[in-house]
C-alpha cells in the first residue's frame, strides 16, 4: 500500500494549488470513485475536475440576453455547424452554379469524344472553384448582412438565418424561369405569391435546379454543334476515299483538339460560363 499511496501522491502534486482551495468541504452528491479514506491530494484532484459539485460536464442553452435578443448557446451552434457541413455537398450541389457548370463541362468532354479528359475530379475541382468565383458577391452579402451583425449581437439569429435566405433566394430566383416556378407552385399546390421574393424556399430550390439543367443543356448543345459538324465531313471523306474500316472518331478527334485550341476553346467557355450568371 505504501507504493500505491505514494503515487496518489506525486498526482496530487502535479494538480495546481487553486485546485486544493477550491476543494468542497462537503462530500459531492453524485457517486465517484475515491474513497474517504484516500489521501486528501487526490480528493482535491476530483474537486478540482467539479469544483461546482453538479455532478460532471452538462450542455447549457441560453437564449435570450440582456438586451432581449436571441442567442443560441455554444454547443447549439456548433452543433448546427456540423449539421451545416454535412449538408455542405447537397447545398453545393442544389443552391449554388455548381449544377450548370459541371454538366456543361461533361457535354464538352462528350463533345470532343474525350471522356476521360480532364480527368473527372480535375473537371469536378475546377467546377467548384468557378462556383466559389461565381458565388463569392453572394456569400459576401450574407456575411457581412447576416453573420457579422449576429456575431456582434446586433441581431438574433432567427433576423440573421432569414436575411441569409432572402440572399439566397434572390440569387435563385435570378437565375430561375417563371414557367419553372409556376410548375413547381402547381406540383406543390402552394399558392401563387404577390411578389418573386415571397416565393417560399422549398418552391425555389427545385425550380432553381430544373431550370439550372435546363440551361446546361442548352449550352451543351451549341457547344455540340461544330464538332458534330466535324464528326460528319470526316465521316463523309473517309467514306468516299472507301476507308470503312477507319473509325471516323480516330481522325476527327485530333482535329476537334486543334480546332478547340485555336480558337481558344477554354477561354471561351469560362466566359460564358461566368456572364450567363450574371445579374
Amino acid at each position: 500500500m505504501s507504493a500505491f499511496r505514494l503515487l496518489l501522491l506525486v498526482l496530487g502534486l502535479l494538480l495546481p494549488l487553486s485546485a486544493q482551495s477550491t476543494a468542497p468541504t462537503s462530500p459531492p452528491s453524485t457517486p465517484t470513485l475515491v474513497s474517504p479514506s484516500l489521501d486528501p491530494l487526490l480528493a482535491g484532484a476530483v474537486a478540482a475536475q467539479d469544483p461546482t459539485g453538479t455532478g460532471g460536464p452538462g450542455v447549457s442553452l441560453q437564449i435570450r440576453t440582456g438586451d432581449g435578443k436571441q442567442t443560441l448557446g455554444s454547443a447549439i451552434e456548433i452543433m448546427l455547424l456540423m449539421t451545416l457541413l454535412a449538408m455542405a455537398p447537397a447545398i453545393v450541389m442544389t443552391m449554388t452554379c455548381f449544377t450548370r457548370i459541371v454538366i456543361v463541362l461533361s457535354f464538352l468532354k462528350r463533345a470532343m469524344s474525350m471522356q476521360d479528359l480532364p480527368p473527372a475530379m480535375i473537371t469536378t475541382g475546377f467546377a467548384l472553384f468557378m462556383t466559389i468565383f461565381v458565388m463569392r458577391p453572394v456569400v459576401g452579402d450574407i456575411y457581412d448582412q447576416a453573420y457579422l451583425p449576429y456575431v456582434e449581437n446586433r441581431m438574433d439569429w432567427r433576423e440573421a438565418a432569414d436575411i441569409a435566405g432572402q440572399r439566397m433566394n434572390r440569387f435563385m430566383l435570378a437565375q430561375t424561369r417563371e414557367e419553372d416556378v409556376a410548375l413547381i407552385l402547381e406540383l406543390s399546390r402552394t399558392p401563387r405569391p404577390a411578389t418573386a421574393m415571397a416565393t417560399p424556399f422549398h418552391v425555389t430550390v427545385p425550380a432553381f435546379v430544373l431550370s439550372e439543367i435546363k440551361t446546361a443543356f442548352q449550352m451543351g448543345f451549341v457547344l455540340f454543334l461544330p464538332f458534330v459538324v466535324i464528326d460528319l465531313v470526316i465521316s463523309s471523306i473517309l467514306v468516299s476515299m472507301g476507308m470503312f474500316s477507319l473509325p471516323p472518331v480516330v481522325v476527327s478527334t485530333p482535329l476537334k483538339l486543334l480546332l478547340f485550341i485555336l480558337v481558344g476553346g477554354w477561354d471561351l467557355v469560362v466566359t460564358s460560363l461566368a456572364q450567363s450568371f450574371a445579374p
